[in-house]
C-alpha cells in the first residue's frame, strides 16, 4: 500500500489523516471542493486537487486505498439545505463506490453515530444513513472492499471553529476567544461520545491495514460520555467562562455513545478519555 487518497483532505479530519501519513512516506493525494477545507490545512509533499468528489472518476492516478472522509457533515446545515446533503453524502458516496469498483480500490468510509438514531430525524442523519447503505450494497453485490468507520462527536487540533460547521468544542474555542458567552443549546442534558481526533486516525488506520471484515461497522467512539453541562463546566474551570441557553434544535439528539462491539477488540485499539486534558491545553 503505496498511493492513497484521501476525500476531504484538506478538511478537519483528513488533515489530521494526512498528517500521520506523510511520517510513513505514503504518496498521498487529496481531493477537496474547500466548502469546509482551508488551504491553511495543505501539507507539503500531498498532491491537492481541489475539485468536487462527484469527479472522482476523472483522477489519472492509480490508488491502493482510499479515506472516503468528505461530507456535508453537520446537522443544521443540512436542514438549511437538504439537496446539498444528499449530492454530496448519498450521491457522492455512490460516485466514489463506482469508482472502486472499477479501480479495485480499497475503501475506508467515515460514517456517523447518527446511524442508531431515526434516519429522519435530519437530513444528515438520513443522507448518512443511505451512505452507509450505499457502501453495504456495493460490498455484498459487487465485492468492493469497503469497510464503514462511524465516528463519534470528533473533538481536537484543527476542528472547525465557525458556527455553522464547528462542533460544540470548536463553537465554544471560538467564543471563548471573543470573550463571548457559550450558548447551550436545550436543557444542557443531553449527552455525547466525544472522541479525541488521535483516536479516530489511529482507528481507521487499523481498519484499512487489517484483513478483517465487519459484517456491519467499525465504531470508533470513546466509551464515555459527557451531559453538554458537563462539557461547559470544564470550560468554565479552565476560562471563567459564561453560558446562555437557547432554545432547542431539530435532529438535537439525547445521547450518543459508542456501541460496544467485541470485534473491535480484535484491532488493539484502545481510545482514551482526553477530554477535559484537551480543554485545559487551550490557549485561546
Amino acid at each position: 500500500m503505496k498511493n492513497i487518497l484521501v476525500t476531504g483532505g484538506a478538511g478537519f479530519i483528513g488533515t489530521n489523516l494526512i498528517k500521520s501519513l506523510i511520517k510513513d512516506n505514503y504518496y498521498i493525494t487529496s481531493i477537496d471542493n474547500y466548502s469546509t477545507g482551508l488551504k491553511e490545512n495543505e501539507i507539503e509533499g500531498v498532491k491537492y486537487i481541489d475539485s468536487d468528489i462527484e469527479l472522482i472518476d476523472q483522477l489519472e492516478s492509480k490508488f491502493d486505498l482510499c479515506f472516503h472522509l468528505a461530507a456535508q457533515s453537520r446537522v443544521q446545515p443540512s436542514f438549511e439545505d437538504p439537496q446539498e446533503s444528499i449530492r454530496v453524502n448519498v450521491n457522492g458516496t455512490m460516485k466514489v463506490m463506482e469508482w472502486a469498483k472499477k479501480q479495485s480500490v480499497k475503501v475506508i468510509y467515515a460514517g456517523s453515530s447518527s446511524k442508531h438514531h431515526d434516519p429522519s430525524d435530519s437530513p444528515y442523519a438520513m443522507t448518512k444513513y443511505l451512505g452507509e447503505e450505499i457502501c453495504k450494497l456495493y460490498k455484498k453485490s459487487f465485492k468492493v472492499n469497503v469497510e464503514i468507520a462511524r465516528f463519534y462527536n470528533v473533538y481536537g487540533p484543527n476542528e472547525p471553529l465557525d458556527e455553522k460547521f464547528g462542533n460544540v468544542i470548536g463553537i465554544w474555542r471560538e467564543k471563548v476567544r471573543l470573550n463571548k458567552p457559550l450558548t447551550i443549546v436545550g436543557d444542557g442534558n443531553q449527552k455525547r461520545d466525544f472522541t479525541h481526533v488521535d483516536d479516530i486516525i489511529d482507528g481507521i488506520l487499523k481498519i484499512a491495514l487489517s484483513d478483517k471484515n465487519h459484517s456491519d461497522a467499525w465504531e470508533l467512539g470513546s466509551g464515555v460520555s459527557y451531559s453538554i453541562k458537563e462539557l461547559f463546566n470544564m470550560f468554565k474551570e479552565r476560562f471563567n467562562i459564561t453560558s446562555v441557553y437557547v432554545d432547542d434544535q431539530p435532529g438535537n439528539y439525547r445521547k450518543t455513545l459508542r456501541i460496544n462491539d467485541d470485534i473491535i477488540k480484535e484491532l488493539n485499539w484502545n481510545p482514551q478519555d482526553r477530554l477535559k486534558d484537551y480543554i485545559n491545553s487551550l490557549n485561546l
